[in-house]
């Protein structure tokens, strides 16, 4: 052990009976006793200087290569979370004459949980691996390091040291590889990981469904769920926060209220997090007044809860509720974070409070200390872009203080397409394509600027340019939650087992909706047809219609219909579903990519505003 500054301040906090022992040669304590003492002392250390003095005591007793004093010392230092300590116990671990595997995974806990060394774990465990042995406590350690910094080759090797190690089978091992694997999206290698366990716990089956929800697999993550329910699994807290936040962006309300009715029975909704989660699953299922009931029911709301609410009021087209919202929270002491300005600004953005959002973006740094970050901005951009202020908009991206992002670029994209702005639109599109130059979306928004300004030549060559670099556009998918179960279509679907009958109610649909004044908008049909008949009858099998006729169907009258599309829903279907709900006298709620669209009797709560 290294040496260290002997005790000489009679007035220090240390300088005890039991350390006076060690310095009069006429105490009669037993060394068995001083040492014990100093153990004791150790675990009272509160900085590097009392730890190294205390080391000085068990060098001049004798001690200095017991290795039980040794371990304990290490342990004193490690717990003393300065980065002083933390280099010192390094220090004394390289001097241990035999450290314990406990010692060896709490230095590799320590260098994983302090911010500014995590990637020192894998160099102390690479460094030390020879001569120590590892156990099922080490390996968990180190895959946390891995979702840390999202070191998905560090992470593999780890994973081959488990197999090498004969640790593969060990079921904290598994679930905490499960954990890595999904935070760094590689959710397949996840998936086989837990398909070959033949043992799995509570923590297995929730490091999975998490998993697939956070990485946007909610139906898969919703399938485990019933999975987890066969097999006999206990689901705990963390399961259904999981499988309510699955429900929320499935747009599975049905389940979500059965587990909300779950969590009722078992006495688990009364937890702060469980509460959040509820209102982000009700809001995101187009249930905004259940969301406000379950919000007003909490107690001692946090920054999360209110942010979700605010959120949940933003995305239903309610801004201005949503932003007397925000202003009751300041009012409640409650200091709002960067991602509650963002649900705010969207909140704005969606209900076109032009004059308000400007207010809260000059309020970010001098009423709300919050510096502007690229979200903030985009939000700003969007709009100014959706209010027509295009220009505006463009000399806002020009004077951030950081680069654009592609983001912030595909924003002022968007509302290129909405205003019509070829001449900006094909400036904006060599920006992006110089940060990200693979993303359909951008060339098939560009090409819609094209179609709506009669420019048919260049938005066939936009096509064409896609084609020759391989990108393809992602097709329309839109689901529909029936009797707890969840139905997929994507555009012109002719594979559904029902599709014949599906496709007689479009016909019936299209019929009733002509009749009302539809008229197809087939402006931004790029398909090669030259009759406006069959680009009509395109628009007519986009997902979402596909999804409310297969609705229509399979429900009573009066009831319902929620629809959940991955794309921005197009302003002929758009046009159609206020029709829909008028002449079937049904509420449609549709979420689309950006937003939710509350068709009621002919009528959309975003005032055709989005």
């Amino acid at each position: 052990m290294l040496s260290s500054l002997s005790i000489t301040s009679s007035s220090h906090p240390l300088r005890t009976a039991s350390t006076t022992a060690y310095q009069n040669p006429k105490a009669t304590f037993s060394k068995s006793n001083k040492l014990q003492t100093t153990f004791h002392l150790l675990q009272q250390c509160n900085n590097l200087a009392e730890l190294k003095q205390l080391q000085t005591c068990i060098i001049k007793t004798g001690f200095s290569q017991d290795h039980q004093a040794q371990n304990r010392l290490l342990s004193a230092c490690l717990g003393n979370r300065c980065s002083e300590s933390l280099d010192y116990a390094l220090l004394l671990f390289a001097q241990s004459s035999n450290p314990t595997v406990f010692i060896r995974n709490n230095v590799i806990k320590h260098l994983a949980e302090t911010n500014n060394t995590p990637e020192k774990a894998f160099r102390f465990y690479s460094f030390t691996q020879d001569g120590f042995p590892s156990n099922n406590y080490t390996f968990p350690l180190l895959f946390k390091v891995c979702s840390r910094l999202h070191g998905i080759e560090e992470g593999e090797q780890i994973h081959a040291h488990v197999i090498k190690t004969g640790f593969e089978s060990d079921i904290h091992v598994k679930n905490a590889l499960i954990h890595f694997y999904c935070t760094c999206g590689v959710v397949d290698n996840a998936r086989v990981v837990f398909d070959k366990m033949s043992e799995r716990d509570t923590v297995t089956w929730n490091s999975i469904i998490t998993g697939y929800t956070q990485n946007g697999f909610s139906g898969e993550a919703l399938n485990l769920f019933r999975d987890m329910q066969v097999h006999g699994s206990e689901p705990d807290k963390v399961t259904m926060v999981s499988v309510l936040s699955a429900c929320a962006h499935a747009g599975a309300l049905e389940l979500g209220k059965w587990i909300h009715a779950c969590l009722e029975k078992n006495n688990l909704a009364g937890k702060i997090s469980v509460k959040t989660a509820l209102v982000d699953m009700y809001s995101k299922c187009g249930l905004i007044e259940r969301a406000l009931e379950v919000f007003e029911e909490i107690p001692n709301r946090n920054v999360v809860c209110w942010t979700a609410m605010i959120n949940g009021l933003a995305i239903n087209g309610l801004g201005k509720k949503a932003v007397s919202l925000f202003h009751l929270m300041v009012k409640s002491k409650v200091k709002p974070d960067e991602i509650t300005l963002v649900s705010v600004f969207s909140a704005c953005s969606h209900s076109g409070l032009l004059e308000e959002g400007k207010k809260l973006f000059a309020d970010l740094r001098k009423r709300y200390r919050i510096k502007a970050r690229v979200e903030h901005y985009g939000c700003m951009v969007d709009l100014l872009g959706r209010h027509g202020h295009v220009d505006e908009a463009y000399d806002l991206i020009m004077k951030m203080p950081f680069a654009p992002n592609a983001v912030i670029w595909r924003t002022i994209l968007g509302a290129c397409n909405l205003y019509k702005r070829v001449d900006l639109g094909e400036l904006v599109l060599k920006k992006i394509l110089e940060l990200e130059p693979h993303y359909h979306g951008d060339f098939v928004l560009l090409s819609n600027i094209y179609a709506a300004n009669g420019k048919w030549e260049e938005a066939v060559n936009i096509r064409k340019m896609m084609k020759k670099k391989k990108i393809s556009k992602i097709p329309g998918c839109s689901t529909i939650e029936i009797g707890n179960r969840i139905y997929s279509f994507v555009v012109e679907d002719k594979s559904h087992r029902h599709s014949k009958e599906i496709h007689r109610m479009l016909d019936q649909i299209a019929q009733k909706i002509k009749l009302a004044g539809y008229v197809p908008d087939t402006s931004k049909v790029l398909i090669n047809m030259e009759e406006e008949e069959d680009k009509a009858n395109s628009l007519l099998h986009h997902s979402e219609k596909v999804a409310v006729a297969f609705g229509l169907i399979r429900t009573a009258p009066g009831m319902p219909l929620r629809v959940v599309k991955n794309l921005r829903v197009c302003d002929d279907c758009h046009c159609a579903m206020k029709l829909i709900s008028k002449i079937y006298e049904r509420d449609i709620i549709l979420r689309d990519r950006n937003r939710f669209h509350h068709f009621k009797g002919g009528l959309c709560s975003c005032g055709d505003y989005w």
